[in-house]
């Protein structure tokens, strides 16, 4: 078997090197004559799954290692009978402890509680779905919109349910987690634009880990140019690996398209799709995961009573993922550079992200703390207690 491959994808070699001969190429450089004489392709999102890539290839997979497919051609693959595979919510705890970590910063900047705000997420899926549920557990007012579950009979009567218009008029804080449409009864592109920019009152925190192109960029740029009264981060662009150099010197965090890299989530991105390549071609899967998952760096930490409550979630949170360096290191290297190297170096930042870890790999041990704080530890899905 010949497997064509992202080199980017973690524990590549570990999982398929096994099953034949394994090719491993630079995601956005694949090619048609790469492809010719593979029986599997592996991608991630950077990768333009399209007719114009496979239809002269022997192809009988297409596995990418992400949650979304909005790069793929599954009505190609399909009417070829190339099977396809993709990973779910692999980096969905990965991005909403992106969000946790970026409000953890802007509420000790600005000098605001989390639980005094009211958080409106777009978008109810595996990201917003889980982002909904944390919320709730650490006791924060939040409203969802979204459509398609909206029409769900369970969900009908949910005051809490609302549309775009009504999400902006009463949130303190818009998180973005939709999918990049086009068309249909629901298209999200452009989903924010100039009017609901104009109608987000003073103060409000806009976050984007979704998909770039849901904001207009160039309204919100507009918009950021004639009001200093929002707050944005932006995690995708519009455009990308051309981040607008512009538009990131306005926002107030800036990092590119990372907010589900945590090495935790690109490894279960990796066992989906290796667990579905095993299945299609009817070979058996060997290798656990856990298995072969690095231990992280730093295992355990302690807090003793007389720390602050948000000095404490504060320091656990950015001991684990301190969203200040990603947005530093984006801005020294786009910063100022012209257009081909700014993609170079965003692309160059994704590749050799550093690793991260996701909340549930550290142990906090809590002496004499409130049991409050033993609470939101637990909501936050950090271990407690000694290790054993």
């Amino acid at each position: 078997m010949k497997i064509v491959a992202d080199e980017n994808i973690p524990l590549l070699m570990e999982c398929f090197g096994a099953m034949g001969e394994v090719v491993a190429l630079p995601g956005r450089s694949i090619s048609p004559e790469d492809v010719q004489d593979a029986d599997a392709l592996l991608v991630r999102s950077v990768t333009k799954v399209s007719r114009q890539l496979v239809e002269n290839s022997s192809l009988k997979f297409v596995g990418t290692a992400t949650a979304g497919f909005d790069h793929i051609d599954r009505d190609y693959l399909a009417s070829q009978g190339i099977a396809f595979s993709h990973a779910p919510g692999c980096n969905a705890t990965a991005v909403v402890e992106y969000v946790l970590a970026a409000l953890d910063i802007l509420a000790e900047r600005d000098g605001f509680e989390l639980r005094d705000r009211r958080v409106g997420i777009i978008g109810k899926g595996q990201v917003g779905g889980r982002l909904y549920r944390m919320m709730e557990r650490l006791g924060v007012d939040v409203c969802a919109c979204d459509p398609l579950l909206e029409s769900n009979e369970d969900s009908r009567d949910d005051a809490r349910y609302v549309s775009v218009d009504q999400l902006i008029e009463c949130s303190d804080i818009i998180c973005l987690h939709t999918p990049l449409t086009m068309d249909g009864p629901y298209p999200t592109h452009y989903l924010i634009g100039e009017q609901q920019l104009r109608a987000m009152k003073p103060g409000t925190v806009l976050i984007n880990a979704g998909r770039g192109p849901v904001i207009d960029n160039a309204a919100l740029k507009q918009c950021l140019s004639e009001r200093d009264d929002l707050t944005v981060v932006l995690d995708v662009w519009e455009h990308e690996p051309d981040a607008d150099p512009e538009l990131m010197a306005q926002v107030d965090i800036a990092t590119p398209h990372i907010a589900g890299y945590s090495l935790d989530g690109k490894i279960r991105g990796t066992e989906m799709i290796y667990k579905a390549l095993c299945q299609h071609f009817g070979l058996p899967a060997r290798v656990r995961l856990p298995a072969i998952t690095p231990l992280p760096v730093l295992k355990q930490m302690k807090f003793s009573e007389g720390t602050s409550f948000s000095t404490t979630c504060s320091k656990a949170i950015r001991s684990v993922y301190d969203i200040r360096r990603d947005d530093a290191v984006m801005r020294k290297g786009l910063m100022g550079a012209e257009e081909p190297q700014r993609r170079l170096t965003f692309d160059r930042l994704r590749k050799d992200y550093p690793e991260r870890r996701e909340f549930s790999t550290l142990r906090v041990e809590l002496k004499n703390c409130a049991a409050e704080l033993t609470d939101v530890f637990q909501a936050l899905q950090f271990k407690i207690g000694d290790e054993l």
